[in-house]
């Protein structure tokens, strides 16, 4: 297997669209077919372009090419797994968002019929700037801690989704949801070094939901946390985090 290396790629921004994802484009187009990245809405929607540009994390189709006289340097999100180009290995990330149960857990469910369970504005309200995550992982990857402990620490994103259920007014597992996470590794490696929050290309604020996430859990924190987390692993013995693969 060879080494990797940095490519040098010319192309003529003429007859090129305005955005990085643009220009990724036309060298797989009329230059080297072989380049391989992932990218689909073209909106900032999906998040599947998320690569480095110029030493930041960030989408490729929402960035514009700043034509200057250095070139635009490009390379897979840091610190991950690289499968080839500019496609980074997500499997870490995704069991770990997997881990956190993302979805409305309920014990008291509504009988066939019954309609959808409400919340008033302002329960509403607390989940703005956490539902709005599209799991690119710019955040994750762009975080030390999550660097040096990425099979432990859950990081900026997973740890934001966390606190989003949390604070939903309709979930009924809050405390089973706080155990789980207060963790040494899996939540107090966050030191607010804020790399998180100024390269989110959606404008959202990990870094802040930590915080309140962590609160939370000094506020309410009770004893039989470790049981009751011990119960919910035995509930589902594939929930656990980490690097499931190595």
């Amino acid at each position: 297997m060879a080494k990797p290396f940095l490519q040098e790629y010319e192309i003529d921004l003429k007859t090129c669209g305005p955005m990085i994802l643009d220009a990724l484009i036309k060298i797989k187009d009329e230059v080297d077919p072989t380049l391989t990245f992932r990218r689909s809405c073209r909106e900032g929607i999906c998040g599947s372009c998320a690569m480095n540009i110029n030493g930041k994390n960030g989408l490729a189709c929402l960035l514009y090419i700043e034509p200057g006289e250095k070139a635009i340097e490009i390379q897979p999100l840091p610190h991950t797994y690289v499968l080839k180009d500019l496609v980074p290995d997500m499997t870490n990330f995704y069991n770990q968002y997997k881990s956190i149960e993302p979805w409305l857990k309920r014990k008291e469910v509504k009988k066939a019929g019954e309609k959808e369970y409400l919340q008033s504005k302002e329960d509403r309200a607390k989940l703005d700037g956490m539902y709005e995550c599209i799991l690119c992982a710019c955040c994750m990857t762009s975080c030390p801690s999550y660097w040096w402990n990425p099979e432990f620490y859950l990081g900026p994103a997973v740890l934001m989704q966390a606190y989003r259920w949390i604070a939903d007014s309709r979930d009924q597992y809050t405390d089973e949801r706080l155990a789980w996470v207060n963790d040494t590794m899996k939540l107090y490696r966050c030191h607010g070094i804020m790399n998180c929050t100024n390269c989110c290309p959606k404008g959202l604020d990990p870094a802040k939901a930590i915080v309140h996430l962590k609160g939370q859990v000094a506020e309410t924190y009770k004893d039989g946390w470790k049981t009751m987390m011990s119960t919910e692993i035995q509930k589902n013995s594939a929930r656990e985090s980490g690097m499931m693969y190595m």
